[in-house]
């Protein structure tokens, strides 16, 4: 239930402070006296748009907050679910902020949120039923929800929309399958020419550094025999005119033998050069082997040209560097070509798994259509019960069902048609009815699905608008009956509504030298005898009046 309202810098309203009780609250005040601001105000917290107008005084933020007992609502999953705090004793804070400059803040239990959650908490909180909102019994949707809410097997829609998503997933998932497939199917062609060219080459991973190696080696062959026959005529050559490495490494070596012999220091120096000299010979040996193996081969030169070429065109192409990168878009290109193939074979099977879902989801829909309509039978009984002692003594009411394809909702189209006369012809809603009629048909329709509606608070705003007499006192006696399932709040005019209330609000204007405040008070026993008086009498409250008014509230 709705334990307390607070309201600061909003509108009219300086700071109040309401704490509410459980059963029927009743809220009273004079057109104009500030009942519409807190409307206003408690939508907010319905996650409805701010403004910056609202607020008095331009310096300072105004905030709303409510706090709510939800201990028997199973609500802790979906604050699990935002990382939201679940208080233990079953509290629920709710709170907007506005700041001077137009932005607002939102907060649950201390927890900044997004309007968006602020809107998703609030629909299981409260349920504010204005005059507005009779236009709702108009809407086939509203109608379908009025049946759904009506349904003992609650969990019946849920499963049918979880199976419905799942089909819907199923059938996106072949959409966009045969989208893609036809796109991919589009560029087959063109992915089979760019892997061909790439194929014909045979690439081998690291082959352009190694080609190219070779390039540069067969174009300079001449030079690189020159200068390893240097190499070699250094190292050991037989030109008088040069005196070989290995030549002089071997007088030294003799040297240094026949040095050891004498000095012990010696030894170990002609150690090592032996060691150099045999380095020194295998290098000589390798350079020789390396010459000879070195041939001018022209055609071989040419190949490798015409291969690099290749290569180069290749990587200019498709804007690589390299044969790795060349590779590595030749296995993307076959993968691509192995999905294209591929995907007819999986929007068969997933043809086949939408198949299976959509019996499925028709069986479920089936077992939720005949629910609907038993659940029509009984609520078209109740709804002329209620009604007619309305001053609706003849209302004829049916619901009409048409089948349509699987949505969202089921398979059921429902239409509510009325007659309320005789001899007059099944109609809508808005095609027939005043709105006096529509306001008491709603407060009916309420009262109904009170009990299955797992909420703490509904508050009615002025529904009760046209009426008067022992109807307004019935229709009290409604509000009534629902406050004994859930938390009743009404704003209204007639005394008949006003005397019914376990608690009751006045709301009214203040005037300072400067400005005007609305406030709120709670009536104690007398203060609700002269206000219900004054409901009945206007400005002049009569003895009358007031004995009326007691009567009315069954006090002495």
């Amino acid at each position: 239930m709705l334990k307390q309202l607070k309201i600061s810098n909003y509108a009219l309203i300086d700071s109040l402070d309401i704490t509410f009780t459980p059963g029927l609250t009743i809220i009273t005040g004079e057109t104009g006296a500030g009942k519409s601001i807190m409307m206003g105000a408690l939508s907010l917290i319905l996650g409805e748009k701010a403004e910056s107008k609202a607020i008095t005084a331009a310096d300072k933020k105004s905030v709303i907050e409510v706090v709510f007992d939800i201990d028997e609502y199973g609500l802790q999953q979906f604050f699990a679910e935002n990382d939201i705090e679940y208080y233990e004793d079953g509290d629920c804070i709710l709170r907007r902020e506005i700041s001077p400059n137009g932005r607002t803040r939102a907060f649950i239990n201390d927890t900044p949120v997004t309007l968006s959650v602020m809107r998703a908490l609030s629909v299981h909180l409260i349920d504010i039923h204005s005059q507005h909102s009779n236009m709702l019994l108009s809407s086939h949707r509203y109608q379908l929800n009025i049946l759904d809410n009506l349904n003992p097997d609650k969990d019946l829609l849920a499963h049918y929309v979880c199976e419905y998503d799942k089909y819907r997933q199923i059938e996106t998932r072949i959409k966009d399958l045969k989208e893609t497939n036809l796109r991919r199917k589009s560029e087959e062609d063109y992915l089979r020419f760019q892997l061909s060219q790439i194929e014909e080459l045979h690439l081998q991973p690291g082959e352009d550094a190694e080609l190219e190696a070779t390039e540069r080696r067969l174009s300079n062959v001449n030079e690189i025999k020159s200068y390893l026959w240097q190499c070699e005529q250094l190292l050991e050559g037989e030109d008088e005119n040069i005196n070989s490495i290995l030549g002089g490494l071997s007088s030294m070596s003799n040297i240094l033998a026949h040095l050891s012999r004498i000095c012990d220091e010696v030894g170990d120096m002609s150690e090592r050069l032996d060691s150099v000299i045999i380095d020194v010979k295998d290098m000589a040996r390798t350079i020789s082997t390396t010459q000879s193996n070195i041939v001018d081969d022209p055609a071989e030169l040419e190949r490798v040209r015409e291969r690099l070429s290749a290569i180069y065109s290749l990587e200019s192409k498709h804007k690589v560097q390299t044969v790795d990168e060349l590779i590595e878009l030749q296995n993307n290109y076959e993968a691509q070509l192995r999905e294209i193939g591929n995907f007819d074979d999986e929007i068969v099977r997933l043809e086949k798994e939408r198949s299976a879902q959509e019996s499925v989801v028709m069986n479920i829909a089936s077992d939720l259509s005949k629910r609907r309509h038993d659940t029509s039978l009984i609520f078209e009984k109740n709804l002329k019960e209620l009604a007619v002692p309305l001053g609706m003594k003849n209302l004829q009411f049916k619901i009409e069902f048409e089948q349509i394809p699987f949505s969202p909702t089921g398979i059921d189209s429902v239409k509510f048609l009325f007659s309320f006369n005789k001899q007059q012809p099944l109609m809508p809603v808005e095609a027939t009815a005043s709105g006096g009629e529509i306001s008491r048909l709603m407060l009916c329709i309420k009262s109904i699905i009170a009990k299955s509606m797992k909420l703490p608070t509904i508050i009615f705003d002025e529904v009760d608008t046209g009426v008067s007499g022992d109807i307004a006192n019935r229709m009290g006696d409604l509000m009534k009956e629902i406050s004994s399932n859930i938390q009743v709040i009404t704003i209204t005019h007639l005394p008949q509504v006003a005397a019914k209330g376990d608690s009751h609000f006045k709301v009214y204007k203040q005037d300072t030298d400067v400005s005007t405040h609305t406030s709120v008070r709670r009536l104690d026993s007398n203060e609700r005898i002269m206000e219900v008086a004054a409901m009945l009498s206007g400005d002049k409250v009569s003895e009358a009046a007031i004995n009326n008014a007691k009567i009315l509230l069954n006090v002495k």
